[in-house]
């Protein structure tokens, strides 16, 4: 089975590619010919995560699939959530921890989630799939992997950032992967049913 995954961020996209192995035929928006801005205006992860994916279906004859993911932080009612990726104003992932830190300041309370939502499109039909981790805010940023919030989000039980983790150990704890695990039982059923 093919599947667009209507994203632009390259890292997402390995992120996505090695969560998935081989079940499926991953297609980037580069193997579709797509280029430009998918819009992101909605008011919620979910919002988000449906329009980029009909977005993209309203243009190619195949499954899509999007996420959105928001950082989750207590101490700051819930932002940056939706504004994770421009929350300095930016999608420079350095100034966005920046003002995340300068804001917790020097507090205890530094509970945090990531989510995110998975939003498929195939036919004119939709299905969400929401995947989370609980974890707090580092007080500096640690780590030289992965990407996005990783050097200052460290999960629950652990002492490290996602950014001091391998891509292997960060996958037992994703956000992204345990959206992603709930997505491919959907598509595995999905094909079991076509091929009855």
């Amino acid at each position: 089975m093919k599947v667009i995954f209507a994203t632009n961020n390259l890292n997402k996209l390995k992120e996505i590619q090695h969560a998935l192995g081989n079940s499926f035929e991953l297609l980037s928006l580069k193997d579709v010919s797509f280029s430009g801005d998918i819009p992101e205006t909605g008011e919620t992860l979910e919002d988000n995560a449906l329009q980029k994916a009909k977005y993209i279906a309203n243009r190619y004859d195949y499954p899509v699939f999007a996420d959105d993911t928001g950082l989750e932080i207590d101490f700051l009612k819930g932002r940056p959530g939706v504004h994770t990726a421009h929350y300095s104003g930016s999608r420079d992932s350095i100034q966005n921890m920046s003002k995340v830190l300068n804001e917790l300041g020097e507090t205890e309370n530094r509970a945090a989630r990531f989510r995110t939502i998975i939003a498929f499109v195939s036919d004119g039909d939709f299905k969400l799939f929401e995947g989370k981790v609980e974890g707090k805010i580092a007080l500096d940023k640690n780590g030289e992997k992965g990407f996005g919030y990783d050097p200052i989000f460290i999960p629950e039980g652990q002492s490290r950032t996602f950014a001091e983790m391998t891509m292997e150990e960060k996958s037992q704890q994703n956000h992204r992967v345990r959206a992603l695990k709930k997505f491919i039982a959907y598509l595995s059923d999905l094909q079991t049913q076509s091929s009855l």
